[in-house]
């Protein structure tokens, strides 16, 4: 049965530059680096790692309301 429990983030996620190094270097030995392959699992999960720090983190609340909407 399938587990509901996120994964936990690892200390050192990968960078986009560690995934680029990796698939080169399979490239380079003739090991296939096309879609669903390991590099590009590490590329996909590289530009998620910089795409999640990339984001401002929400504080929730509401927001101001516009000029105009109070009667």
């Amino acid at each position: 049965m399938a587990s509901n429990k996120k994964s936990p983030t690892p200390k050192n996620p990968t960078t986009p530059s560690a995934a680029s190094r990796v698939q080169s270097s399979q490239a380079k030995a003739g090991n296939d680096t096309g879609k669903g392959s390991f590099p590009a699992r590490l590329q996909a999960a590289a530009a998620t790692n910089v795409n999640k720090v990339d984001e401002p983190v929400s504080k929730g609340g509401r927001k101001s309301p516009s000029k105009g909407t109070r009667k």
